[in-house]
């Protein structure tokens, strides 16, 4: 094993630690590492072909994120599905800061953010034609790069740390339930962009407001279905 080799099927335009962190990141979305089950580091420094050190920092990375859990002499596993009522209370908080963070963006809006906040909402539109469901992923980890974006130029510090750790709960609820990219999400996210190039602080909190509500309707079904 080689800690200079790529994993195998990880994209090679990016660093090593990247690339087995994408990876394991692509193992969890895809439920090939299921919630709750454990996860081998010597295992995976086999399958890909690496050494254990790039592993192990990717774990620690994805530990941070909420994404697994490390129990001392036990190892790492996979998170547990989080429950209804911490789905509820993420949710409730995020419709809380989320809109407060967006106004304050459109706010203070700067000629260079708008370039940037362009160029990542071209990056989560879905070529015509594409597989829906196999596009969820990659739109999952925009979304969230979308939402963190937001937050960092609400310049709020406290408020960006306390979405921070909520926004690695709402990704295991998009990991768990893999669900299709809708055109519904794609247009609110077209509505909040326009709002805040618009420099509209009001339209911004209200379309972020309208967004996050449904969110949580969308969402709301998969608990029905496994209570």
């Amino acid at each position: 094993m080689n800690a200079s080799s790529p994993p195998k099927n990880a994209p090679r335009n990016l660093p090593l630690g990247e690339q087995v962190y994408e990876t394991l990141l692509s193992q969890l979305i895809t439920l090939k590492i299921g919630p709750g089950s454990r996860i081998s580091i010597d295992s995976l420094s086999r399958e890909l072909n690496v050494s254990q050190t790039p592993i192990r920092a990717a774990l620690i990375r994805l530990e941070a994120e909420g994404l697994v859990i490390k129990v001392h002499n036990i190892g790492y596993s996979a998170a547990s599905m989080p429950s209804h009522q911490r789905f509820e209370e993420i949710y409730d908080i995020r419709e809380m800061l989320e809109p407060y963070l967006a106004s304050r963006a459109a706010q203070q809006l700067s000629d260079s953010d708008a370039m940037e906040l362009c160029a990542l909402a071209d990056t989560m539109k879905i070529p015509a034609g594409e597989d829906l469901s196999l596009a969820y992923g990659k739109f999952a980890k925009l979304d969230a790069q979308f939402h963190a974006w937001i937050a960092e130029r609400g310049n709020n510090h406290m408020a960006q740390e306390a979405l921070t750790r909520l926004h690695a709960h709402v990704h295991l609820f998009r990991l768990r339930f893999h669900s299709r990219v809708t055109e519904e999400a794609i247009q609110e996210h077209d509505a909040i962009v326009t709002a805040i190039l618009a420099r509209a602080p009001e339209q911004a909190a209200a379309a972020m407001r309208e967004h996050i509500s449904r969110s949580r309707a969308r969402m709301e079904p998969y608990f029905k279905m496994i209570e």
